[in-house]
């Protein structure tokens, strides 16, 4: 099985399969019936979000390597 990671509300492919949410906090004014209908997700799961210590060190790299 083979995974992509995508922009929430990009376009799906055709065959794309089920996109999985990994957002900690679900985008605001999006009813969750539309979550899969505007292509964000179809399946929500927050625990797997990055944690915020982690999110803090990759917003202060400075290069793609950090």
């Amino acid at each position: 099985m083979s995974l992509r990671i995508v922009r929430l509300g990009t376009p799906r492919l055709p065959g794309e399969g089920l996109r999985i949410g990994t957002v900690r906090r679900p985008p605001r004014g999006v009813p969750k019936s539309e979550f899969a209908r505007q292509n964000w997700y179809d399946v929500w799961f927050p625990n797997l979000a990055p944690s915020l210590p982690l999110m803090q060190q990759a917003l202060a790299a400075e290069t793609p390597v950090q």
